[in-house]
């Protein structure tokens, strides 16, 4: 089968198509025939090598961490879904593999396509969809009346976030260009500032919590407008002691690796009397169930970018490095 492919850490140079075997299910996995495949920024960050102290992965590897399909084959013991059922699904952490033509997935990581949901728009929901709901929903407790700032809003992230915010109550503040105005505004969010012209941090304050999507500068001045006993979360930024014990489960060596890196982050989070958490999502069938539903629902729109054919996945892939998508970029298999 066709996979895209990187062979070493590195630039755009160490990844390409490739002619790999065909992956056979296991014990409660099922085999896909992929049909789109979401990209994302942490792609290209394990290409880099961004992520090697939170996960290794054997290479040469297929990349790709989200993907939608049809049920091809299913292994011993998996009786959740049927040969020929439209699914989706983040993909384990442990591997990754969705930017192929054939993708093996645990069963409990899958969900149904939603009902009138283009397999395309599917590909773009999983990884961002689940970020946000679980960085919102499960670390941040959002609620009615809640007040949180989301920057980036017009990105694949921030789209989604956007609407799960609004669907649980807050109040959205968000940053964009004249040019993701009116797609932010369209999704949901009260307030949105103009980065062009303003920074966030000289007009904001009282917030409940930041979902930060940006890391370095933005990140740091994220601690300065949420109120005492808010919340910072962040996947852009460093990851600190829970990220190992809650999201990896890693032993004491690295909770300190992770202590010791965050250290500054830490600091200026208890200057403000503000919670500092990096999130590192963990893939979850039944939430991403809850994602069905809110979307067949009309409550959750995947907001598509650009569509590349799988032959141009490097170009695919340069383009989201560029940060110039408002919404998600999906490759069709």
């Amino acid at each position: 089968m066709k996979a895209y492919v990187m062979t070493r850490h590195g630039g755009p140079d160490v990844a390409g198509m490739r002619d790999m075997a065909m992956p056979q299910p296991g014990r409660g996995e099922v085999l896909l025939r992929v049909h789109a495949a979401g990209l994302n920024p942490v792609d290209y960050k394990i290409r880099e090598g961004a992520l090697k102290a939170i996960q290794r992965y054997p290479l040469p590897a297929i990349m790709g961490n989200e993907l939608s399909g049809v049920v091809e084959a299913l292994g011993e013991g998996a009786e959740m879904f049927a040969p020929g059922e439209r699914v989706f699904a983040r993909m384990p952490k442990d591997r990754m593999g969705a930017f192929a033509e054939y993708a093996v997935v645990p069963q409990a990581l899958l969900a149904r396509v939603p009902e009138g949901l283009d397999m395309v728009s599917a590909a773009g929901v999983p990884l961002a969809g689940l970020t946000a709901l679980q960085a919102l929903r499960d670390e941040m407790g959002l609620g009615l009346g809640s007040r949180v700032f989301i920057p980036a809003g017009a990105g694949g992230d921030g789209t989604f976030a956007i609407q799960i915010a609004r669907w649980l109550g807050a109040e959205v503040t968000t940053t964009a260009s004249p040019r993701g105005r009116d797609l932010v505004e369209r999704l949901g969010a009260d307030r949105v500032i103009d980065y062009t012209v303003e920074r966030f941090q000289d007009v904001l304050s009282g917030m409940d919590g930041v979902f930060d999507l940006l890391g370095g500068d933005s990140l740091m001045a994220s601690f300065g407008v949420v109120r005492p006993g808010g919340m910072v979360v962040s996947v852009s930024g460093l990851p600190e002691p829970q990220t190992a014990r809650k999201d990896l489960d890693m032993g004491p060596l690295m909770q300190a690796a992770f202590w010791y890196v965050s250290r500054r982050l830490r600091r200026e989070a208890r200057a403000h009397d503000v919670r500092y958490r990096f999130l590192f999502m963990h893939p979850s069938g039944a939430e991403l169930a809850e994602l069905a539903a809110l979307i067949e629902g009309g409550r959750l729109e995947p907001v598509i970018d650009r569509v590349f054919p799988f032959a141009e996945a490097g170009a695919a892939m340069a383009y989201l490095e560029s940060g110039r998508a408002k919404g998600k970029v999906v490759l069709r298999m």
